[in-house]
């Protein structure tokens, strides 16, 4: 190892903008946080930020970082960068925003555009994939704006998410990684590169290929970090930029889930299950893996979009009474939600909740919402919380099951991670749920950690993935599942849970079809 062998990972999320130093066995030296708005006020549905925010929450990260006792800019021997995945950034030929981003939670739909037609039309048919595509058109952001601001999309010069946006603004290149390209623009799943040029996205998004960055692997070098930069932030300039990954892919690296059989649990706004692969999969026909955050892998993942978006709206609706006592405490209030947890049984006396609360692409469809049944007269707002913990467990569940028959690869072991994985009581629960032991890493910050590992393989100081992995990631806690409780809900799961979408969904037609929400592609 170099003198120089601490890593800087700077991890720019939906709710806050994080700096941190690792070293090269993983422990987190110092860490800065600055809190950010998701969203500007606006429409219902709609969801912008000021992409230059971004940038000036990034500089004033690490301005704090540089205070800590301790840290030395010359001991930091490269940079990597993670970022919420899917919040785009339009941009004139200088880089310059021609708008606000446009986060991925703003639910703005281009609707009515005309199908693909030709050999594709055709084909889509064939697979009945038809609406999965005319999904993809009316999700993708570059039909929304094209569409509804076209003095703006006139001027459109570099289409970029908000990571290459913010490689950019920190090295002068229009580039960015390939395990970052997660979203609705021409890329090639499989390939890891941009769509060749008789592919189907091209007719799906109105995109020109010159305006879309270089693309480079995980681990390997983008650039270095400019003057310009440099004065803005305070990292030293010339340290080399390292290719990492979109934070999801980067939580799996940093949560020590390399090999297939090793599932990777995010208990973030949006939940997630994840196993890493070689081999190209579709966990679900016509939704393709992401790009892992190694290079030439897949990141096979199911997500549950609102996630744990849902305690944040439990807190909201439910939880004055928590939240006030927490204010007076001077802690989080999910400390005192880990009370209601254990004041209510596995299983929440028959209240089984299906947190689809927002529509899919395919599994669940664009008709689905969600559900919670079995209600009576004994149930509480505790029992309503733990019905949520539990609902999103199950739909996780279901999701390694999937993995499992789709990539013939069994999962045996779990690792749980995200800023969920604080409450203990939600750790338990996976356990019991899943039937399997829950590992929980040493630290929350599993996003940051991976991108580190990107940088240190990137740098030689260690010689490999497999060797960064070992090295860097490690348990701090297991949570080993309570059989009575596993019994309990492996029966709920698989008599009730599992029915649940299947027969609801012709009902959830008929009220989209009657309501106009959610509305069709």
């Amino acid at each position: 190892m170099t003198a120089a062998d601490r890593l800087l990972a700077l991890d720019v999320g939906t709710q806050s903008v994080r700096a941190m130093v690792f070293d090269p066995v993983g422990n987190l030296l110092a860490r800065t946080k600055i809190p950010i708005e998701p969203c500007l006020p606006g429409p219902p549905g709609d969801c912008e930020q000021d992409a230059d925010l971004y940038w000036q929450a990034l500089g004033e990260a690490c301005r704090a970082l540089w205070q800590q006792p301790g840290i030395a800019k010359d001991a930091i021997a490269g940079v990597a960068l993670t970022t919420q995945r899917g919040t785009v950034v339009p941009t004139d030929a200088d880089g310059e925003p021609l708008r606000r981003a446009m986060v991925w939670l703003d639910r703005r739909r281009a609707e009515g555009l005309p199908r693909i037609g030709g050999r594709w039309g055709l084909a889509f048919r064939a697979a009945r994939a038809t609406e999965t595509v005319a999904t993809f058109q009316a999700e993708a952001e570059a039909n929304v704006l094209a569409r509804a601001e076209p003095e703006m999309w006139s001027r459109v010069r570099r289409y970029l998410f908000l990571s290459g946006f913010l490689v950019h603004r920190l090295t002068g290149r229009f580039a960015d990684s390939i395990a970052a390209q997660v979203g609705y623009v021409p890329f090639d799943f499989k390939g890891l590169r941009w769509a060749a040029g008789g592919d189907w996205k091209w007719l799906a998004v109105p995109i020109d290929r010159a305006w879309l960055p270089d693309l480079v692997r995980p681990g390997d070098p983008i650039a270095r970090i400019t003057p310009a930069a440099a004065e803005a932030t305070g990292i030293p300039a010339g340290l080399p930029l390292i290719a990492a990954a979109g934070d999801k892919a980067c939580e799996v690296l940093g949560s020590g889930a390399l090999d297939p059989h090793v599932g990777a649990i995010s208990l973030g706004t949006t939940a997630t299950f994840n196993t890493t692969h070689r081999r190209y999969v579709e966990v679900i026909p016509m939704v393709p893996p992401y790009p892992a955050a190694v290079p030439d892998a897949y990141s096979l993942e199911v997500q549950v979009y609102r996630g744990f978006w849902m305690i944040e709206w439990f807190k909201r609706e439910f939880g004055a009474a928590e939240v006030a006592r927490a204010r007076e405490l001077g802690v989080d209030p999910e400390m005192l939600f880990d009370d209601l947890v254990a004041a209510t049984p596995p299983g929440s006396m028959g209240l089984v909740l299906q947190p689809y609360w927002s529509p899919g692409v395919r599994i669940p469809g664009p008709e689905a919402k969600g559900a919670v049944i079995g209600w009576g007269d004994v149930h509480t707002r505790a029992h309503l919380y733990r019905s949520i913990l539990e609902g999103l467990a199950y739909a996780l569940r279901e999701g390694m099951e999937r993995t499992g028959r789709r990539s013939r690869v069994p999962v045996t072991e779990i690792r749980v991670s995200g800023g969920g994985s604080q409450s203990p009581a939600a750790v338990q629960l996976v356990a019991d749920v899943f039937g399997l032991p829950a590992k929980r890493p040493h630290t929350h910050e599993t996003s940051g950690l991976g991108a580190a590992i990107d940088a240190a393989v990137g740098l030689g100081i260690h010689p490999s993935f497999e060797a960064a992995v070992a090295a860097m990631t490690r348990t701090a806690e297991t949570r080993d599942p309570d059989p009575a409780a596993h019994a309990l809900y492996d029966e709920l799961y698989r008599t009730a849970y599992l029915r649940l979408y299947r027969q609801l969904r012709p009902l959830y037609r008929e009220i989209r079809r009657i309501t106009g929400y959610p509305p069709e592609a």
